[in-house]
């Protein structure tokens, strides 16, 4: 599959003219939880010549590819991802935090990295992950058996909340790191669950934990609570930062 990605970027840079800054995995293969059938969920970011920045009409800017049983490919134009990044776009901070990177223009990573806790928004960011952790405890997570896969989806939606609402940072995008909020007496079912995923499917269910569903729901109603008292403030400067940052890429 490396092979297959790196293949596809480069065809990508030759079909479409664009240069490639950055890919990465973006699911649960750097989640830390892939089952043995999880695809390869990889996002890039793009640059386009200088000409496409110039003209009076901006071009699409998103590039979407049919999804197969493997590979799960889509990327943004620089520019863009510079807009949800000062939007503080929850999806982009764990690209940009990925532990798994195909590809890499050198020093790209390096540049943005001292903007991300600048442009984190706090209340942005927690209504993210609440509304990700509502389906688990709303939908997903109701019936006496419960498919594994959307167990860990809730689950570390609830950490990333918690996280911000305790330590008013930026989350970690890996799920390792985040678990060290989990209860203590906790940490064991944990340990089974995740054990029992990197041998099942996509699709393998397991008996409703009732602890465990406890602990998502008073997660939920506690992230509620709070999100009205986060700040959802922009340090000045930011826009120019990132402005700047496009600047150097385009030349």
């Amino acid at each position: 599959m490396q092979t297959r990605i790196s293949a596809a970027l480069a065809t990508l840079e030759a079909e479409r003219g664009i240069r490639i800054l950055y890919a990465c995995e973006s699911g649960s293969r750097a989640w830390g939880f892939p089952s043995p059938d999880s695809d390869y969920d990889v996002r890039f970011i793009y640059v386009q010549p200088l000409a496409w920045y110039l003209g009076l009409d901006e071009g699409p800017d998103t590039l979407n590819f049919p999804v197969d049983d493997e590979l799960d490919l889509a990327g943004w134009e620089l520019r863009k991802t510079l807009r949800l990044l000062r939007g503080s776009n929850a999806a982009l901070f764990e690209w940009l935090q990925s532990p798994i990177v195909y590809h890499e223009a050198l020093g790209f990573r390096a540049r943005l990295k001292p903007l991300l806790p600048l442009a984190f928004n706090l209340k942005a960011g927690l209504h993210h992950y609440l509304g990700q952790l509502r389906r688990g405890v709303e939908e997903d997570l109701i019936g006496e058996e419960v498919r594994l896969k959307r167990l860990f989806y809730a689950l570390r939606s609830a950490l990333a909340a918690c996280w911000i609402r305790e330590r008013h940072a930026l989350p970690p995008m890996e799920f390792q790191p985040l678990r060290a909020l989990l209860p203590a007496e906790l940490q064991g079912a944990i340990d089974e669950l995740l054990a029992q995923k990197a041998h099942s499917n996509e699709k393998t269910t397991v008996p409703r934990a009732a602890a465990l569903v406890e602990f998502l729901a008073a997660e939920y109603a506690a992230g509620q609570a709070a999100r009205d008292r986060l700040p959802a403030v922009r340090p000045a400067g930011l826009g120019e930062a990132l402005d700047a940052v496009l600047r150097e890429w385009v030349a």
